[in-house]
């Protein structure tokens, strides 16, 4: 039976969001009890794409009706066509449509251990069956997502972007993502408790996951912000560091549409295309660049696994060249040294 999945966001009074079916809702539920509203809200809108492309109820989705939705989100998108530069294809990025599968996967786990909606199996499956399979005990991924280096910017369209900013407040919200590699939702998270003027340092309480980081923070970052409290930011009973400015919401804590757009437009005042993630990804190469070892960096990053901050490695130039150099002068000193 076909069913037309409207999303319903999470309010004060409840956390979770609902689609319109009583399994996925109850499934939406168990999510908002363990994890951080932006997940639910990340589960809810996959889970709202799926049932879109599949109108099914949960009971009557089968791996056919999986694999071609997979198909659906690997189709190049209607219109004029967009080739992303990061890994030359069209269509959803292959880690998107693996998140959204991930999202749909957990919702027939949740069903299937609860017990009583009617399935035995989960329709996505965990791969692709091929030679290897018998050989090392797995097969082949579903969705190959490719792993690309992220852009970093250089210090001309840092400069650039930064004269860009109309406010101390932006600049602020900019250096704390530039200089201390703080993510969006982490800045827009900050309360006046976090801030540790006389350390330079900021307690990071909404961390990804839920983790929580003590971090330092460059002094420049103390005295922007230092500028826009004094000068800029309008009395207000939020104990939010980061408020709006002017507007019917002035005084209000930030919201994330708010700083992309904030990005948004300094980006094409300045001709420098960015965003959060790219200031952010910045900060850990030149602090990895500038000889920083990498368990700093990632505890700097807020990673809990070291292999996530393995890309820094790749992305310090002169970390590498110097190792190569290193090693090649040792090379060539034994073929020199051979008989």
């Amino acid at each position: 039976m076909a069913w037309i999945p409207c999303l319903v966001l999470p309010t004060a009074d409840n956390r979770s969001a609902s689609l319109g079916d009583p399994d996925v809702d109850d499934y939406l539920q168990f999510v908002a009890a363990r994890a951080r509203p932006n997940t639910v809200l990340a589960n809810a809108y996959d889970l709202k794409v799926f049932f879109t492309v599949v109108p099914k109820e949960p009971s009557m989705v089968t791996t056919r009706d999986v694999l071609e939705f997979l198909k659906h989100q690997r189709a190049p998108r209607r219109g004029p066509t967009v080739v992303r530069l990061e890994d030359g294809e069209a269509g959803l990025a292959a880690r998107t449509v693996k998140r959204r599968l991930t999202s749909v996967s957990g919702l027939f786990s949740y069903l299937i251990a609860r017990g009583d909606a009617g399935i035995a199996v989960n329709p996505v499956p965990g791969g692709l069956a091929s030679r290897r399979a018998t050989t090392r005990g797995r097969g082949v991924p579903l969705v190959r997502t490719p792993r690309t280096l992220p852009r970093v910017l250089g210090p001309a369209d840092v400069d650039r972007f930064l004269a860009a900013l109309r406010t101390a407040r932006d600049r602020a919200m900019t250096h704390a993502m530039l200089l201390g590699a703080l993510r969006r939702s982490e800045v827009l998270g900050l309360r006046f408790d976090d801030i540790r003027v006389g350390e330079k340092r900021l307690f990071v309480a909404e961390g990804k996951g839920g983790h929580q980081r003590l971090v330092p923070v460059s002094a420049t970052f103390f005295t922007v912000l230092a500028d826009y409290l004094e000068h800029e930011r309008p009395p207000t009973s939020t104990n939010r560091v980061f408020v709006v400015l002017k507007g019917p919401r002035r005084g209000h804590p930030l919201s994330t549409a708010g700083l992309d757009e904030i990005i948004r437009g300094a980006s094409h005042r300045s001709g420098v295309a960015l965003t959060c993630h790219q200031l952010r990804h910045t900060c850990l190469t030149r602090l990895r660049e500038a000889g920083m070892a990498l368990e700093a960096v990632q505890a700097q990053a807020g990673h809990r696994s070291i292999e996530s901050t393995r890309i820094y490695l790749h992305l310090a130039n002169g970390w590498l060249e110097a190792e190569y150099r290193h090693a090649i002068t040792a090379i060539d000193a034994t073929a020199t040294d051979a008989p």
